[in-house]
């Protein structure tokens, strides 16, 4: 069979709990294999006699098994095998003496202890990996790798010169120009089985193969507790041998060379398929041209050599098969330059595909509604705001859609830009819609333009409008009167509410509105999206946190329109992004940026408190009481619903992906897509709230485990038992309660009935509690820091004095206790968004996991690769100049395609 990128796992590999594990980890096609790329790549392994071993220092060595024994370890439980190995012949081929060695296995399964003696039987030939220690006077090796080698190949010096000469040049088996593994074979068929019909198998045909296998560097890979690094890196391995791979990239920049080290076959109980195995003597070009054809190039072969990278699928073998650490970076610069150059080809594509759509123009008139909107203002606008609203009055005034991103601090007043703007389409006559991601802001939305635009008055010429007039103030139910003349109507700005909550009465009421045509605001969720929504005359859109919708979305509220023209687009965002990772996500929109904050507004004092220290907890709850006592309010922010929610592998309660996307999914209310590239439970979404949490690792890439995550119904029974609380009612809100017990909590909470609120993190965006002054997050270790400062900008929003309090249980001087420093330290979004950016990069900032989406970055790093996405952004647009549809570069076309598709939630137009 012939197999791609897109081929998929399960029709490749045989063993099932492997599929289902590397499923797990996001891992489906071949191409999320080959581009599950490893954290960290180990130096060679250098080969020493047993004689010039040094305690403490790596080591490789062949030898063969003396003796071998089990013994009981009757006071602990479990067994210890010791096995005795001499290295005579190796020794020989490196002139010293040989000597012997133990090596010592312990386990409590006496599986695995039975599996380890039939393979080191004694007159086996092994080569062995591992650390030297001393033990009672012996040299000791403990649970080192062990190789085993079929019979036939070793127990001469003979081949062994070769790995004396590379050592000898002071670096171990790689040193020096010459292949130290020239006697190596260029392909090998499967390993031969032991003898007296054992089912085990040998590791290895030669000497020279298992050593070249246990020294050459080898990539570590993020594993779990449901597979190793070790087998993630064995299946790749399998699957490049399938695409034709027979030899490993070499530093001279071929795929395949003379004395190169080969690529072991797969074993057919893993691999089920093994493509080509007819060619298992083909030449090295031939091999080269097998895997570039199953792996063809996608950056345009001008740039690869002006750039002087590699072809990809050699990149992919240098990357999961290196043959020095020097060649592994090589391969990761030049993947991470392609990713780099398809963003800024999709981004470019993206913003000359909306230039060449037609608009609605919303020219200003003198008097206008947008100036009596902003002359009604009981406040003065910000520099900032004034400026903003200036660029987005050009805009609207163009006949080509607008595309537009605006980012503000939180609390900077991005509304009242929104608002002057859909003033502005609503008084050319057209349509506006505002879309939240929650029916909590939403409504919160509707209420604020409700009383914002009360007292403005929307003129229409000609008694021919009365009726249409009519007939939208009966379907809405608007409050304000009509007067109808016979020259003009005269009317209250209409502004609907449309959410999936809503009954169906009040729905098809509001559904009539939009369908209506006329001028108006209307203020959505995103049942916006669905395919009653109608609204024939819409010219502007705005998105608010626009990281919670994907581009199939919004392009279906663009189909909307009857006329075909394409509506403006306003996409709004709370969530700091730094200026340089905003050019690179956002490259097809004119961005712009609120930095000042209106007057009347307090710092946030920021407080990290330890969970173990109780008296600082008890005084925090003491003062959260006596500012209930003054008449204000308090957030208790925890990041699960139930104690007893089911949590993912790995131990850390989520994974990063499947939290990020399980976190957003619960303040949206929507579905969301698991790492694995699944659609997540509605349960699932909404039990975690975390956006993405930070996953600890070990050496070997296995998560550690850390405590389970706070549950809101838990903290809220805990505090509601504390004396400090006697007295107060608390109440809960969570993304699994329905819309109109959302509201009524809300309600309660802003209305003093219920002063403490327990949450998840749906009021992480927009909920303006004016009273609210203190806000209390628990697992605060856990979270990003964009989140923490969303999160903290619930509070102080009426000018109070007002307090965010981050509960750890992070080890001290650990990463996550230098994060909460940053965060405790700084009040600057776009700080926080740098730092935020350092500690865990940029596609968890910007929302890929967030999203739900699988981001097709992965080695790009927005901050550190700034000079490099410049130079990709100038060729691409070289590139697009000369061939605008890429015609010429079909791989490049298609990569663009699945790069659109893949980071839907960055890009507003298709």
């Amino acid at each position: 069979m012939s197999i791609t990128m897109d081929t998929t796992l399960a029709s490749l590999v045989t063993n099932k709990r492997r599929v289902s594990a590397l499923k797990s980890l996001g891992i489906v096609t071949v191409g999320d294999a080959l581009t599950y790329y490893p954290f960290r790549v180990t130096e060679p392994v250098p080969l020493r006699a047993i004689r010039e071993a040094a305690p403490g220092q790596q080591m490789a060595f062949a030898a063969v098994i003396r003796d071998m024994r089990v013994v009981p370890m009757n006071a602990r439980r479990g067994y210890r095998l010791e096995a005795t190995v001499d290295d005579a012949d190796f020794a020989r081929s490196r002139h010293v003496p040989g000597s012997t060695a133990r090596l010592t296995f312990f386990s409590y399964r006496k599986s695995y202890v039975d599996w380890v003696s039939v393979r080191l039987r004694a007159g086996t030939s092994v080569v062995v990996s591992g650390m030297p220690g001393e033990y009672m006077g012996q040299l000791q090796f403990t649970h080192p790798e062990i190789l085993t080698v079929a019979p036939g190949s070793a127990g001469t010096g003979a081949g062994l010169e070769g790995y004396a000469r590379g050592a000898a040049s002071g670096n171990g088996a790689f040193a020096g120009s010459a292949d130290p593994y020239a006697s190596a074979q260029s392909a090998y068929p499967p390993a031969a089985t032991a003898p007296s019909g054992a089912a085990l198998k040998y590791d290895a045909d030669t000497v020279q193969e298992a050593l070249t296998r246990v020294c050459r560097p080898r990539p570590v890979y993020h594993a779990s507790s449901r597979i190793s690094s070790e087998h993630i890196h064995e299946t790749i391995l399998g699957l490049l041998w399938m695409m034709g791979a027979r030899t490993s990239s070499t530093p001279d920049g071929q795929l395949a060379g003379a004395g190169a080290a080969g690529i072991v076959a797969p074993a057919t109980d893993t691999i089920a398929v093994q493509n080509g195995e007819e060619k298992s003597g083909t030449t090295a070009e031939s091999d080269a041209e097998a895997l570039s054809q199953s792996i063809p190039d996608v950056l345009p072969e001008s740039v690869r050599k002006a750039k002087n990278l590699m072809h990809r699928a050699e990149a992919f073998l240098a990357i999961h098969d290196p043959a020095s650490t020097a060649r592994f970076k090589e391969a990761i610069e030049t993947l991470r330059y392609e990713e780099a150059f398809v963003s800024q080809v999709s981004l470019l594509k993206a913003r000359s595909h909306a230039h060449k759509s037609a608009a609605h123009s919303c020219p200003l008139v003198t008097d206008s509604l947008r100036d009596q909107f902003i002359a009604s203002l009981p406040f003065s606008l910000t520099a900032g705001q004034q400026q903003v609203i200036h660029d987005i009055a050009a805009d609207l005034a163009h006949d080509w859609p607008m595309q537009r991103l605006l980012q503000g601090e939180v609390g900077s007043g991005k509304t009242v830009v929104a608002l002057a703007a859909m003033l502005q389409a609503v008084g050319a006559g057209y349509q506006a819609v505002l879309v939240a991601p929650t029916q909590v802001l939403a409504e919160q939305h509707y209420e604020t333009i409700s009383k914002m635009v009360s007292g403005l008055t929307l003129a229409q010429p000609g008694a021919k409008e009365t009726d249409a007039a009519a007939d939208v103030e009966g379907a809405m139910g608007a409050s304000g009167a009509s007067t109808v003349s016979s020259s003009k109507v005269t009317a209250e700005i209409p502004v609907t509410l449309l959410t999936g909550g809503m009954k169906l009465a009040a729905r098809r009421k509001a559904l009539a509105a939009a369908a209506s045509g006329e001028p108006g605001i209307i203020v959505a969720t995103h049942a916006a999206f669905s395919k009653t929504f109608q609204a024939p005359h819409l010219a502007l859109v705005v998105i608010d946190e626009q990281h919670r919708f994907g581009v199939e979305q919004r392009e279906s509220l663009n189909a909307k329109t009857d006329d075909g023209t394409t509506p403006h687009l306003l996409v709004m965002t709370a969530t700091p992004i730094p200026r340089t990772a905003a050019m690179t996500w956002f490259g097809d929109l004119d961005i712009s940026w609120l930095t000042e904050l209106p007057g009347g507004r307090k710092p946030i004092r920021t407080v990290v408190v330890n969970e173990a220290d109780a008296a600082t907890m008890g005084r925090m709850f003491a003062h959260i009481r006596a500012r209930v006592d003054a008449g204000e309010r308090a957030y208790i922010v925890c990041p699960r619903i139930d104690a007893d929610d089911e949590e993912n592998e790995g131990g850390s309660g989520v994974s990063a992906a499947a939290g990020s996307a399980c976190g957003r999914a619960a303040a949206s209310g929507s579905s969301a897509r698991t790492a694995a590239g699944g659609r997540a439970t509605r349960a699932a979404a909404d039990a975690i709230g975390i956006d993405d949490p930070y996953e600890t690792f070990d050496e070997n890439g296995e998560t550690v485990a850390r405590p389970p995550l706070h549950a809101v119904a838990e903290i809220a029974d805990r505090l509601q038992k504390l004396p400090q609380f006697q007295g107060i009612r608390f109440a809960t809100l969570t993304g699994r309660d329905k819309d109109d017990v959302k509201t009524q909590v809300m309600a309660d909470f802003a209305g003093g009935e219920t002063p403490i609120l327990v949450s998840t993190t749906v009021i992480e965006v927009g909920v303006d509690v004016k009273q609210a002054s203190c806000i209390v997050i628990f697992d605060a270790d856990r979270y990003g820091l964009s989140q923490l400062h969303q999160l903290r900008g619930r509070v102080g929003r009426g000018g109070t004095n007002s307090w965010a309090f981050l509960i750890s249980r992070a080890e001290p001087g650990s990463p996550a206790e230098q994060r909460l420093e940053v965060i405790h330290h700084s009040l600057d979004g776009a700080e926080i968004a740098q730092a935020d950016l350092e500690f865990r990069g940029a596609g968890d900032v910007l929302g890929d996991a967030q999203s739900g989406g699988k981001s097709s970055l992965k080695l790009l790093r927005v901050v550190k690769d700034a000079d490099m996405i410049a130079d990709a952004r100038t060729r691409a647009g070289q590139l697009l100049a000369a061939d605008p549809e890429l015609a010429g570069e079909v791989q490049l076309a298609g990569a663009v395609l699945d790069f659109t598709r893949g980071n839907e939630t960055f890009l507003t137009s298709s």
